[in-house]
Protein backbone atom coordinates (compact mmCIF):
# COMPACT_ATOMS: atom_id res chain seq x y z
CA UNK A 1 0.00 0.00 0.00
CA UNK A 2 1.17 3.35 -0.97
CA UNK A 3 1.57 6.36 1.58
CA UNK A 4 -0.80 8.99 2.25
CA UNK A 5 0.03 12.01 0.46
CA UNK A 6 -0.89 15.39 1.25
CA UNK A 7 -3.83 15.43 -1.15
CA UNK A 8 -5.78 12.29 0.91
CA UNK A 9 -4.61 13.85 4.41
CA UNK A 10 -6.27 16.99 3.32
CA UNK A 11 -9.37 15.14 2.22
CA UNK A 12 -9.58 13.02 5.09
CA UNK A 13 -9.74 16.58 7.41
CA UNK A 14 -12.31 17.51 5.13
CA UNK A 15 -14.53 14.09 5.96
CA UNK A 16 -13.48 14.33 9.69
CA UNK A 17 -15.26 17.88 9.65
CA UNK A 18 -18.03 16.63 8.78
CA UNK A 19 -19.84 15.33 12.02
CA UNK A 20 -18.75 17.99 14.21
CA UNK A 21 -20.79 20.37 11.46
CA UNK A 22 -23.46 18.38 11.75
CA UNK A 23 -23.25 18.54 15.35
CA UNK A 24 -22.91 22.61 15.42
CA UNK A 25 -25.90 22.95 13.12
CA UNK A 26 -28.01 21.02 15.12
CA UNK A 27 -26.86 22.43 18.62
CA UNK A 28 -28.80 25.02 17.07
CA UNK A 29 -27.43 28.20 18.89
CA UNK A 30 -26.68 31.29 17.05
CA UNK A 31 -22.52 30.50 18.17
CA UNK A 32 -22.96 27.10 17.43
CA UNK A 33 -24.35 27.95 13.66
CA UNK A 34 -21.61 30.33 12.85
CA UNK A 35 -18.70 27.74 13.80
CA UNK A 36 -20.84 25.45 11.85
CA UNK A 37 -20.76 27.85 8.87
CA UNK A 38 -16.85 28.70 9.41
CA UNK A 39 -16.26 25.25 9.67
CA UNK A 40 -18.14 24.59 6.41
CA UNK A 41 -16.64 26.73 4.06
CA UNK A 42 -13.17 25.75 5.74
CA UNK A 43 -13.67 21.68 4.74
CA UNK A 44 -15.60 23.38 1.01
CA UNK A 45 -12.34 25.63 0.49
CA UNK A 46 -9.94 22.10 0.97
CA UNK A 47 -12.08 20.35 -2.39
CA UNK A 48 -9.68 22.77 -4.18
CA UNK A 49 -6.70 22.38 -2.15
CA UNK A 50 -6.20 18.64 -2.62
CA UNK A 51 -7.37 18.87 -6.09
CA UNK A 52 -3.82 21.60 -6.72
CA UNK A 53 -1.93 19.39 -4.10
CA UNK A 54 -2.17 16.11 -6.18
CA UNK A 55 -2.04 17.52 -9.58
CA UNK A 56 1.32 20.04 -8.55
CA UNK A 57 3.35 17.42 -7.04
CA UNK A 58 2.18 14.05 -9.50
CA UNK A 59 0.07 12.70 -6.55
CA UNK A 60 -2.57 11.85 -8.47
CA UNK A 61 -3.90 8.60 -7.15
CA UNK A 62 -6.87 6.10 -7.37
CA UNK A 63 -7.31 6.36 -3.75
CA UNK A 64 -7.73 10.44 -3.84
CA UNK A 65 -10.06 10.64 -7.50
CA UNK A 66 -12.81 8.20 -5.18
CA UNK A 67 -12.40 9.93 -1.80
CA UNK A 68 -12.52 13.14 -2.78
CA UNK A 69 -15.92 13.79 -4.54
CA UNK A 70 -17.04 11.33 -1.66
CA UNK A 71 -15.93 13.59 0.68
CA UNK A 72 -17.79 16.79 -1.39
CA UNK A 73 -20.94 14.51 -1.41
CA UNK A 74 -20.50 13.38 2.23
CA UNK A 75 -20.14 17.24 3.22
CA UNK A 76 -23.42 18.66 1.06
CA UNK A 77 -25.58 15.95 2.17
CA UNK A 78 -24.65 16.08 5.72
CA UNK A 79 -25.05 19.79 5.96
CA UNK A 80 -28.55 19.89 4.23
CA UNK A 81 -29.68 16.77 6.08
CA UNK A 82 -29.37 19.05 9.16
CA UNK A 83 -30.62 21.57 7.71
CA UNK A 84 -34.14 20.25 6.82
CA UNK A 85 -34.20 18.40 10.12
CA UNK A 86 -34.00 21.94 11.56
CA UNK A 87 -36.84 23.27 8.86
CA UNK A 88 -34.35 25.69 7.26
CA UNK A 89 -34.43 24.00 3.68
CA UNK A 90 -37.15 21.92 2.27
CA UNK A 91 -36.77 18.23 2.07
CA UNK A 92 -37.62 18.41 -1.89
CA UNK A 93 -34.08 20.96 -2.26
CA UNK A 94 -31.92 18.48 -0.27
CA UNK A 95 -33.60 15.11 -2.54
CA UNK A 96 -32.99 16.46 -6.02
CA UNK A 97 -29.31 17.83 -4.70
CA UNK A 98 -28.25 14.78 -2.74
CA UNK A 99 -30.13 12.63 -5.87
CA UNK A 100 -28.32 14.22 -8.50
CA UNK A 101 -24.93 13.92 -6.86
CA UNK A 102 -25.38 10.32 -6.32
CA UNK A 103 -26.81 9.49 -9.63
CA UNK A 104 -24.00 11.68 -11.18
CA UNK A 105 -21.80 9.18 -9.43
CA UNK A 106 -23.07 6.61 -10.79
CA UNK A 107 -23.47 7.40 -14.25
CA UNK A 108 -19.21 7.94 -13.54
CA UNK A 109 -19.04 4.57 -12.00
CA UNK A 110 -20.60 3.17 -15.46
CA UNK A 111 -18.52 5.20 -17.81
CA UNK A 112 -15.45 3.78 -15.99
CA UNK A 113 -16.16 0.54 -16.76
CA UNK A 114 -16.24 1.44 -20.42
CA UNK A 115 -13.08 2.87 -20.03
CA UNK A 116 -14.39 6.52 -20.26
CA UNK A 117 -13.61 9.26 -17.75
CA UNK A 118 -16.56 12.40 -17.67
CA UNK A 119 -14.52 14.86 -16.10
CA UNK A 120 -15.67 17.83 -13.92
CA UNK A 121 -17.17 20.76 -16.16
CA UNK A 122 -17.09 24.32 -15.66
CA UNK A 123 -21.01 23.96 -14.90
CA UNK A 124 -20.25 20.56 -12.35
CA UNK A 125 -17.56 23.15 -10.76
CA UNK A 126 -20.43 26.48 -10.29
CA UNK A 127 -23.23 24.23 -9.26
CA UNK A 128 -20.38 22.69 -6.11
CA UNK A 129 -19.46 26.61 -5.83
CA UNK A 130 -23.19 27.58 -5.60
CA UNK A 131 -24.24 24.50 -3.33
CA UNK A 132 -21.47 25.79 -0.65
CA UNK A 133 -22.04 29.45 -0.97
CA UNK A 134 -25.82 28.83 -0.69
CA UNK A 135 -25.29 26.06 2.41
CA UNK A 136 -22.97 28.36 4.54
CA UNK A 137 -25.68 31.22 4.28
CA UNK A 138 -28.66 28.85 5.41
CA UNK A 139 -26.06 27.79 7.85
CA UNK A 140 -25.22 31.09 9.41
CA UNK A 141 -27.17 33.13 11.31
CA UNK A 142 -26.51 35.91 9.10
CA UNK A 143 -28.73 38.88 9.42
CA UNK A 144 -29.90 39.15 5.27
CA UNK A 145 -32.09 35.92 5.37
CA UNK A 146 -33.67 37.24 2.43
CA UNK A 147 -30.53 36.22 0.15
CA UNK A 148 -30.69 32.69 1.60
CA UNK A 149 -33.76 31.32 -0.78
CA UNK A 150 -32.57 32.75 -4.05
CA UNK A 151 -28.99 31.40 -2.79
CA UNK A 152 -30.61 27.62 -2.77
CA UNK A 153 -32.44 27.85 -6.05
CA UNK A 154 -29.78 29.30 -8.19
CA UNK A 155 -28.08 25.92 -6.80
CA UNK A 156 -30.70 23.41 -7.50
CA UNK A 157 -30.75 24.97 -11.13
CA UNK A 158 -27.23 24.39 -11.62
CA UNK A 159 -27.20 21.20 -9.73
CA UNK A 160 -30.16 19.93 -12.29
CA UNK A 161 -27.99 21.10 -15.66
CA UNK A 162 -25.05 19.76 -14.48
CA UNK A 163 -27.06 16.74 -13.65
CA UNK A 164 -28.59 16.84 -17.39
CA UNK A 165 -24.85 17.67 -18.75
CA UNK A 166 -22.76 14.57 -17.51
CA UNK A 167 -26.10 12.63 -18.71
CA UNK A 168 -26.05 14.10 -22.19
CA UNK A 169 -22.14 13.96 -22.73
CA UNK A 170 -22.10 10.50 -21.09
CA UNK A 171 -24.85 8.94 -23.80
CA UNK A 172 -22.84 10.95 -26.42
CA UNK A 173 -19.92 9.04 -25.31
CA UNK A 174 -20.96 6.01 -24.71
CA UNK A 175 -23.44 5.33 -27.36
CA UNK A 176 -20.67 7.39 -29.73
CA UNK A 177 -18.55 3.93 -30.16
CA UNK A 178 -20.18 1.25 -32.39
CA UNK A 179 -22.08 -1.57 -31.05
CA UNK A 180 -20.50 -5.00 -30.65
CA UNK A 181 -23.72 -6.33 -33.04
CA UNK A 182 -22.27 -3.47 -35.81
CA UNK A 183 -19.94 -5.15 -39.07
CA UNK A 184 -17.02 -3.16 -39.99
CA UNK A 185 -17.59 -1.62 -42.96
CA UNK A 186 -21.65 -2.04 -42.92
CA UNK A 187 -23.95 0.15 -42.89
CA UNK A 188 -24.54 1.75 -39.17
Amino acid sequence: MGRVNAALWVTAVRISTIPAIMALVLVDTETARWWAAALYGAAAATDSLDGYLARSRGQVTVAGAFLDPLADKLLVSGALLCLVQLDDVPAWITMVIITREFAVTGLRLVAVTEDLIIPAGSLGKAKAFSQNIAIVAAIAPHPWTAVNDPLMYLAVVLTVLSGAYYFVMAHRRLFARKSPDTEVGGDP
